[in-house]
């Protein structure tokens, strides 16, 4: 934010130049001497300044505010939604204004998008971005190294291993925000115990998915580790996540998994039947994917990760915070969302997952949150 230079303190300063041979009181004003100021219209000035200065809240500021939203899907736009809900709170209560209206844009998964849409809110001088998901959080960043443009991002899994951030607990640049990493091990705990005779598993991903290969690497781990095989299928397009989905039905696998992988989660509503008619559940790292059809999601509360997110930012803004001291924050409210038509479809009993989570909640499929 630019303040500017009110022309009171100016001339405030050439007057104390004028007056030059005054002794210091110790108190930030001169004695009187012939044809300068007295100690009252020094205050009167220095009052007068003062108050031309913008306080930091309550003055009615406006704070630029740059959404950048990755692809359209229920998780990332439920995210958007929570920010920008505590973000007009947040407003209301400081008398300042969060205007993101402005400044809200979707990548639509599209590198050649983001990366206008980074220019564009570098250009429009924003005061602070906030990407949403780990491919936009990047992409801003590349975009805010040179102008030091405050980034917040949300929903990135993995921000060590994206190159975001130095480590969680001490960013170290103009960079942080609120990660959804996942338990994968907890994951794997739900179907052993949703089925207990699984012996093959598929694994659903999207390779170019920087959020994915952390993930990724812990469910071969835990095969490894429990006497698991597992099968890999990778898409990056639609139409690639449906033929994988295809192979993974074809191999009959017991069960698939896949972490919070943005590529699959649009692709859910065209896959969930395939592995709802094979009777192959499907555990993924989000509860959007259980919202479009998939038997299980268990991950956080993206609501939750959005309002935090927005807090952040409001410290970065309001508070003056730096971003380069400010631990990225990762929740710990693991949910776990089941599809209710879907897990009567698979012939699974999820009242075993009771106890696995803080909270276990059913939905039937539908392609966005209320």
């Amino acid at each position: 934010m630019k303040k500017k230079v009110v022309s009171l303190v100016i001339a405030v300063a050439m007057t104390a130049a004028l007056a030059g041979c005054g002794s210091s009181n110790g108190a930030g004003t001169q004695e009187p001497q012939q044809g300068g100021q007295t100690p009252a219209q020094t205050q009167e000035q220095a009052d007068a300044a003062e108050e031309t200065q913008p306080a930091q809240t309550g003055d009615g500021t406006v704070y630029k505010v740059g959404i950048v939203q990755y692809v359209d899907d229920a998780s990332l736009n439920q995210i958007e939604k929570a920010i920008e809900a505590q973000l007009s709170a947040k407003g209301a209560e400081l008398g300042v204004t969060f205007d993101f209206a402005d400044y809200t844009h979707n990548g639509q998964a599209d590198s050649s998008v983001l990366n206008q849409i980074a220019t564009d809110l570098v250009a429009d001088e924003v005061d602070v971005i906030i990407p949403i998901a780990t491919p936009a959080a990047m992409i801003m960043q590349n975009a805010t190294e040179d102008n030091q443009i405050p980034v917040i991002f949300s929903a990135v899994s993995d921000p060590v291993g994206a190159g975001l951030v130095a480590s969680n607990d001490a960013p170290g640049a103009n960079i942080t925000g609120t990660s959804d990493a996942i338990d994968t091990e907890a994951i794997f705990g739900l179907i052993m115990a949703g089925n207990p005779d699984t012996k093959k598993v598929g694994l659903l991903y999207d390779k170019s998915q920087a959020a994915s290969i952390q993930s990724i690497a812990d469910a071969k781990a835990y095969c490894d580790a429990n006497g698991l095989t597992y099968v890999e299928k990778t898409g990056t397009t639609s139409a690639e996540v449906q033929a994988a989905a295809d192979a993974l039905v074809a191999e009959q696998v017991d069960a698939v998994f896949t972490p919070q992988d943005n590529t699959i989660m649009t692709a859910e509503l065209a896959i969930f039947e395939k592995f709802t008619e094979a009777k192959i559940p499907h555990y993924t790292g989000a509860d959007s994917f259980a919202l479009n059809g998939a038997f299980c999601g268990f991950g956080v509360n993206y609501e939750n990760l959005g309002t935090v997110t927005a807090d952040m930012v409001v410290d970065v803004l309001v508070n003056g915070a730096d971003p380069a001291t400010m631990p990225v924050q990762t929740l710990s409210d693991g949910i776990i969302m089941v599809n209710t038509e879907t897990a009567e479809a698979v012939g699974i009993d999820y009242s075993v997952f009771e106890g696995m989570c803080s909270e276990l909640i059913e939905t039937v499929t539908a392609q966005e949150f209320e």
